[in-house]
């Protein structure tokens, strides 16, 4: 969602961008940015899909549902990714982006099931609810809450997360990540390595479908094309 400082924060992540490749303090990650659905691998016989998604961004939430289904659907035939943008007019996305890689790298499999309570409960992280709260006390609630999510066993690894540098650098890097690819909203979305109209805005499944159905036809035509003719 671009809101009404849209054009405000795209100034930032232009000028962001350029500073990823004239110096600054930007470093190139060990690996690339991103949560892998289902861990699903990124290879040339996939169609691959990348959002950029804010957990506390509603047109984000608005959005998964089709998606998914539309992911389900096709299965191994699609490569799904996610890249956090922590919008800085979405209060406490940044806490709760950090809470998704904490997740992450303590156990995939939770991934996206807490982006999910994200985008379900999202309403309880930003504006009113949380507007005379601390930072410390916003933090605990989300570890409270991330634990209900992933299960009890994880929440002194979650708080100790938010105690080390990690979550903040891997949080950062995807921020820049994202202007790096001129992504100034929330959802935006590439399918293999283009971006898609309309964005800033939820898709439908329908519409997922006009967008996926041509491209694995084709595939399926250029690897029917590439079968040896042993007859001729």
């Amino acid at each position: 969602m671009l809101g009404k400082y849209g054009s405000g924060i795209l100034s930032v992540l232009i000028l962001l961008s350029l500073q990823l490749f004239v110096g600054g303090d930007y470093i190139p990650p060990a690996k690339l940015d991103g949560f892998v659905y289902n861990n699903r691998h990124f290879n040339f016989d996939t169609i691959q899909i990348e959002a950029f998604y804010d957990p506390l961004c509603p047109d984000s939430a608005d959005s998964w549902p089709p998606l998914k289904k539309a992911l389900d659907h096709y299965a191994a035939r699609v490569s799904f990714v996610v890249h956090l943008l922590p919008l800085p007019y979405h209060d406490n996305a940044f806490v709760a982006s950090r809470a998704l890689h904490i997740v992450n790298a303590l156990n995939r499999s939770a991934t996206f099931p807490l982006l999910e309570s994200f985008f379900k409960y999202q309403a309880a992280f930003f504006g009113a609810p949380t507007r005379n709260l601390s930072r410390a006390s916003i933090v605990e609630d989300i570890v409270k809450f991330a634990t209900y999510v992933v299960g009890k066993s994880y929440e002194t690894s979650i708080r100790n997360g938010f105690n080390e540098t990690n979550s903040d650098i891997q949080t950062r890097v995807s921020f820049k990540y994202a202007a790096s690819r001129g992504v100034s909203g929330t959802p935006f979305f590439y399918v293999n390595g283009f971006l898609l109209p309309d964005t800033g805005n939820a898709i439908n499944y329908s519409t997922w479908r006009n967008v996926i159905d041509p491209l694995i036809g084709a595939k399926e035509s250029v690897k029917n094309d590439e079968t040896p003719h042993y007859l001729l």
